[in-house]
Formats: structure tokens, C-alpha cells, sequence
């Protein structure tokens, strides 16, 4: 197990110097290149050529890119111009508003999906089975921001029962004291995630009923439940754990839309605003964060999948 988490460690470091690499790349490729972006084409050459030599984009581009390694050691993401303060302050404030909404949005289309999963599979072929799948699919291929709007048009507009946006409060807090407010947020990132869920489970469920072990505890007298929920369920969860690894970036892609939606005011907002104001060190921040909990979320799928499953890290 040891050399395990250690090769999975080292994997995720080099991923993580990619990531580093490529924002860096990308920082200096954007118009007019990075200077020219940050004091604005109508900077005077005066302003152009302080800026330079205050933010070392004089030196040679290898010592650039390992100032830029250092300072996001050192946990400084940059400043930003246009908000007049440093991208820290912003993402700190925002950051755990986004993680509340993802993070309650992965936990309800877990439960959901996994429970869903294994009804499907055991109902396998059966009306309600089909039923289910359609739904899945319908929601699977809806655009995120158009779910939004239909769900903000029945029961905000038409049946007045939720309020059409999230709540704008400060604190990331302001999800717990005003909870009706998320219920259409919440329910939009979720509805997409359980189709994804509901799909693999059912799948992975019916892959196990046809093993071995199942037919042997059926034959030693085991009740249905005990089948699904001591022998099935664990075995089946396995793959949802990979998968949850790499729904991450796309739970992440979807909160910028529904943030912007719904007028949340998270990183997935705070994206959006800067990329309609150019506000690129911002951006590249967001981007870092995303990238960096991407990676890490999937190292601990990584892991939590080899401790369920023993197999894999033997191997």
C-alpha cells in the first residue's frame, strides 16, 4: 500500500508541475502579451517600462517561470488590477461559497444515484427501469444553464415556490441561513451528476449480480436485502469512486455556469465577471485553484478506490 500512495504521490506531482507549466504558457501568450494585458494598450510607455522592471518581465523566461513556481509556494496567486487587491482575498471569500454548493451538490447526486442505480439494476428491463433511463439520459444531454432556466421558470416564476436566486450574502455562511434560496442552484448541479450516477451504478450493479459470490450466497439461503445491500452494494460502489474523481472538473466547469445563473457569488462567478473585464491575473488564479483541487481530488479517488478494492493496489 505504501508504494502505492508513493507512486500515486509522485504522479500527481508531475501533473502538477504540467499545470504550473501551462498556465504559465498561457499567461504569456494572452494579447499583446502580459504587460500589455495588465496596465491596459492604453498605458504610456512610461508606466509599460516600470511595470517591467518592478515585475522582473525583463529576466529571461526560465527565471520567470520559476519566480512564478515560487510565488504560488509561497501561496501568492497574483494581483489583481482591476479589483485593486491581491487574488488571494478574492478566491479566499469566494472559494468556500463554491465548495458548498459543489460539495452539497456531489452529495446529493451520490446518495440519489447510487440508490437509483440499484433500483434500475435490480428492476433491470422492467418499465419503471426505462422510465428511469430516459429520464437520465434527457437529463445527461440538457446544457446545465438551460436546466436552470426551465427549473427558475416553473417553480420561481410560474409556481412562486423558490426564490430565482441564490443567495449574494458576504460570508459563505449565507447557504445555511438562507437554504430555500439554494434549493434551485443545489438542484440544477445535482440533477446532471445524478443521471452520470444513476447510469454507472446501475451498470456496475448488474456486473455484480453476475459474479460468483452472489450466486453462491443466494444459494446458501441469503434474503434479497442481504444480497443487495451486504454482498452488492460495496462491490458496486467501487467504480462510482473513480468516477467521482473525474466528475470533478466538470462539477467545477458547471458551478460557473450556474453560478452566473443564479447570481452566486463564488469562484465560478468570480470567472465569469473577470473574463468579461479582462481581468487575467484573476482568471489564471481560478484556474490554478480549479487544476490544483482537480488533481487532488483525483489522487484521493485514486486512493480511496485501492483501499476499497485491494486488488488494484497489489497489482
Amino acid at each position: 500500500m505504501f508504494g502505492f500512495v508513493i507512486r500515486r504521490l509522485l504522479q500527481s506531482v508531475v501533473v502538477i508541475i504540467g499545470l504550473t507549466i501551462g498556465t504559465f504558457w498561457l499567461f504569456h501568450l494572452l494579447p499583446g502579451g502580459p504587460v500589455r494585458a495588465i496596465v491596459g494598450v492604453h498605458a504610456s510607455p512610461l508606466v509599460i517600462k516600470t511595470f517591467i522592471d518592478e515585475h522582473g518581465f525583463n529576466r529571461p523566461i526560465v527565471v520567470q517561470y520559476f519566480h512564478y513556481v515560487d510565488q504560488l509556494i509561497h501561496g501568492n496567486l497574483g494581483y489583481s488590477y482591476k479589483q485593486n487587491q491581491s487574488v488571494n482575498s478574492i478566491l479566499a471569500n469566494d472559494l468556500p461559497k463554491s465548495f458548498v454548493l459543489v460539495g452539497s451538490s456531489t452529495i446529493i447526486a451520490l446518495a440519489i444515484g447510487i440508490v437509483t442505480g440499484t433500483f434500475q439494476a435490480i428492476r433491470r428491463n422492467k418499465a419503471d427501469d426505462h422510465a428511469i433511463t430516459g429520464t437520465a439520459f434527457v437529463l445527461y444531454a440538457m446544457p446545465d444553464f438551460f436546466l436552470a432556466l426551465i427549473l427558475i421558470d416553473l417553480f420561481a416564476i410560474r409556481l412562486h415556490i423558490v426564490p430565482p436566486i441564490a443567495p449574494s450574502g458576504g460570508s459563505w455562511t449565507s447557504a445555511f441561513t438562507d437554504p430555500i434560496a439554494m434549493i434551485l442552484p443545489v438542484a440544477t448541479l445535482s440533477l446532471t451528476s445524478i443521471a452520470i450516477f444513476s447510469r454507472y451504478m446501475r451498470s456496475s450493479a448488474l456486473d455484480v449480480f453476475g459474479q460468483d459470490f452472489i450466486r453462491t450466497a443466494r444459494s446458501k439461503g441469503a434474503t434479497p436485502s442481504r444480497v443487495v445491500f451486504v454482498h452488492t452494494l460495496r462491490n458496486a460502489c467501487i467504480p462510482i469512486i473513480t468516477l467521482l474523481g473525474l466528475s470533478l472538473p466538470g462539477l467545477f466547469a458547471g458551478a460557473i455556469i450556474i453560478e452566473e445563473v443564479f447570481n452566486y457569488p463564488g469562484i465560478g462567478l468570480a470567472a465569469y465577471n473577470a473574463a468579461l473585464t479582462r481581468d487575467y491575473p484573476l482568471l489564471l488564479g481560478v484556474t490554478i485553484i480549479v487544476g490544483f483541487t482537480t488533481i487532488i481530488g483525483n489522487l484521493l479517488a485514486d486512493l480511496l478506490y485501492a483501499f476499497a478494492d485491494p486488488r488494484v493496489r497489489y497489482s
